[in-house]
């Protein structure tokens, strides 16, 4: 039986406004965001050109100590590999693979960080048998975000996932 995944599309909502609010900073020269009467600066988003680099993200990810302390399955390596669909990454449990479309119709939306930590929290999260995107692996992907992107873009994603009525841990 197959967990009903009611989270999905809140999710994806959310990442695609703070994929917006970071495309718009980096446009604009400006890192400084009004979130919620609070100004806040964002940190930098990592993009990435190829495989290979993705490839490198995700083991130094999976190599730090803290990402180890925390997730047992932080000692198990993902393979990265390209997608032939343009419009979503995903990952693959049976094999820890995670699949992300490159470079298609002059863009590489999926070759940024938001996008491949979302893909690891997947690898490092709960059990295969509780919803996809159900509150443990937003949490997972909010401390991945927190400790790696840092806190300015976990407030923003946290705040962000909430007001599209998302649930967490």
């Amino acid at each position: 039986m197959s967990v009903r995944d009611s989270q999905r599309a809140k999710v994806y909502d959310a990442e695609q406004l703070v994929r917006g609010v970071f495309d718009r900073a980096d446009r604009f020269g400006s890192r400084t965001v009004d979130l919620y009467g609070s100004q806040i600066t964002l940190p930098i988003e990592r993009r990435f050109a190829s495989v290979t680099s993705v490839q490198a993200y995700a083991d130094k990810v999976l190599a730090l100590n803290w990402v180890r302390a925390q997730w047992d399955r932080a000692s198990i390596p993902v393979r990265v590999r390209s997608r032939a669909g343009a419009t979503a990454a995903h990952y693959e449990a049976a094999d820890a693979v995670l699949a992300v479309p490159l470079h298609t119709g002059g863009t590489a939306w999926a070759l940024r960080e938001l996008v491949v930590l979302h893909e690891i929290a997947h690898h490092l999260g709960p059990s295969r048998d509780i919803a996809p995107h159900g509150p443990e692996f937003c949490s997972c992907y909010l401390e991945l975000v927190d400790g790696i992107i840092g806190p300015e873009a976990a407030l923003l994603l946290r705040a962000t996932l909430l007001n599209c009525g998302v649930r967490f841990n």
